[in-house]
């Protein structure tokens, strides 16, 4: 009932903030299982793309926390954090814009606002006792990562935050391949090679099928992941099948398929073509 993100998107002339309640309707009833959900329009955009991953965090490691700001300030260092493994493999930011994901500042004001403190520990001190030091310490005892701070004065008050934050190294951790030429080269290949497979599919007389007969969405053909799939692993079936049958054959196939098909939770066209 109180959740609410709050949004900061980098623009060229500076950036805009966003506030955004997600869940503005939940109905329930009494007598079944049944309960509705509705997602704010706002948000639908950054629930489909967490492939991106910015918001995502381990609920191992967020249930060690005890602290109320502890949870707070977990969940804003790692989107920082994760923003800056995305940009640092992917591309698509400065060198500088990377460096700062990776070391977020935060002013004192927007900091009190998200943990809100604003009309508590008045005194800096006492706010840097009970709130920084407390998360901070909880976070590096019971986390992947190591974060330290330092405090930036204006004048003689102190104004910001910048945090310093470093993943710690476990047995499957592969943060290290961020540095790995080897790892990007791999990473790069795979990616053209799944933009070839994406092109292919775009083009198919496949898709085109497909979406006739209501077994791949517009939605649907957004995710490059799926459409590569398809490309890979269910187009080469209807070349066989055209073999044997013809494009009738293939176009006949689909129909059957279509009416036929049944009602799954996790989605997965290209997993349940392959199989049909």
């Amino acid at each position: 009932k109180q959740a609410f993100f709050q949004i900061k998107e980098v623009k060229d002339k500076g950036y805009e903030m966003t506030s955004i309640v997600p869940i503005p309707t939940v109905k329930w009833n009494s007598y079944n299982n049944d309960v509705m959900i509705q997602f704010n329009q706002f948000i639908m955009p950054y629930l489909i793309d967490l492939k991106a991953e910015f918001t995502q965090y381990k609920i191992s490691e967020l249930k060690e926390l005890n602290s109320k700001y502890s949870i707070i300030l977990y969940r804003w260092l790692s989107m920082n954090y994760n923003q800056y493994e995305h940009y640092s493999v992917k591309g698509g930011r400065r060198a500088e814009q990377v460096e700062n994901y990776r070391n977020p500042s935060i002013s004192v004001k927007e900091l009190r606002e998200i943990t809100d403190t604003v009309n508590e520990y008045p005194r800096f001190d006492n706010f840097e006792r009970r709130v920084l030091k407390i998360a901070l310490k909880e976070i590096n005892a019971h986390t992947s990562f190591n974060v330290s701070y330092e405090k930036v004065k204006k004048g003689r008050s102190v104004d910001s935050i910048v945090f310093h934050i470093e993943k710690k190294r476990t047995a499957d951790d592969n943060s290290y391949k961020l540095e790995d030429k080897d790892y990007q080269s791999d990473k790069e290949e795979k990616s053209r090679n799944e933009a070839d497979l994406l092109k292919q599919a775009m083009e198919s007389k496949y898709t085109r099928l497909l979406i006739e007969n209501f077994l791949l969405s517009p939605l649907e053909m957004t995710d490059t992941a799926l459409m590569a799939g398809l490309q890979k692993n269910v187009y080469p079936l209807y070349d066989e099948l055209k073999e044997l049958r013809g494009l009738n054959g293939v176009k006949d196939h689909l129909s059957y398929v279509s009416s036929k098909q049944e009602a799954y939770s996790k989605r997965n066209v290209a997993k349940y073509l392959k199989k049909a």
